[in-house]
């Protein structure tokens, strides 16, 4: 396993096909809508397409790290809230 497994994981994985650039939206909604929309699409998933986004969404911040401004980790957080209401959990 490479040391940037994750990296690899981002650019070659076709579990969900985002949308470009949602994880650097402003609107926690879009970015949820987003979200949503690329798992109800895909066909590759291996789970709901609730469990796909929140997932992906976490495996963003979590890839992101300490690295992650605060400003954009609170936006991706409200998009956690935002994705639970769209699929009306």
């Amino acid at each position: 396993m490479s040391k940037n497994w994750s990296g690899d994981v981002t650019e070659h994985s076709h579990a969900l096909a985002l949308e470009e650039g949602v994880f650097s939206w402003d609107d926690p909604r879009a970015i949820a809508l987003s979200l949503k929309r690329s798992a109800e699409a895909s066909r590759e998933r291996k789970a709901s397409p609730f469990q796909s986004a929140m997932s992906m969404l976490n495996f963003y911040i979590n890839r992101a790290g300490k690295g992650l401004p605060k400003e954009r980790r609170e936006i991706l957080e409200r998009a956690k809230a935002e994705l639970r209401e769209v699929f009306g959990r």
